[in-house]
């Protein structure tokens, strides 16, 4: 939604450093709703098992947008760093805390700069996209567990 809001991109390096970014909260926001769904050894297969698979879909988008590269394993130290940030930040069962939020706003804004059209995009995460992806996961990771 941030390229039909207008917020721009200077390459698809940016993009896909974007997109990495919302797939890690994502997961963050999954590990978070099944934390008390499942007992922990089947919560860890799940992240672990969820994480490497989109690693693996980002190493082949990687590859054809950015060329070789050890993209997969990028994105897994993304993600591993991520996991520690997001620990920090609470996770009720209305979702993500604000300051949750605004972590994923700021490092997307970390990316994408504050350049012109691109400076109001941690509102827009903040305020539209996140909570939108809270949503849209909260309903999947009901369906597949109910």
């Amino acid at each position: 939604t941030l390229h039909g809001e207008n917020f721009v991109y200077e390459n698809d390096a940016q993009r896909l450093a974007v997109i990495a970014e919302y797939l890690a909260f994502e997961v963050q926001i999954v590990d978070r709703m099944i934390h008390d769904m499942l007992e922990n050894d089947h919560r860890v297969d799940l992240v672990t098992a969820l994480v490497m698979k989109l690693a693996d879909h980002y190493q082949d988008n990687a590859l054809e947008l950015l060329g070789s590269g050890d993209h997969a394993n990028q994105f897994i130290g993304l993600f591993n760093v991520r996991s520690a940030d997001y620990a920090e930040f609470n996770f009720t069962d209305e979702g993500p805390s604000y300051p949750f939020l605004r972590h994923l706003g700021f490092e997307i804004q970390q990316i994408m700069g504050q350049e012109h059209e691109n400076r109001w995009v941690i509102d827009q995460v903040m305020d539209v996209d996140g909570p939108e992806v809270y949503k849209q996961l909260a309903r999947a990771v009901r369906n597949l567990l109910d």
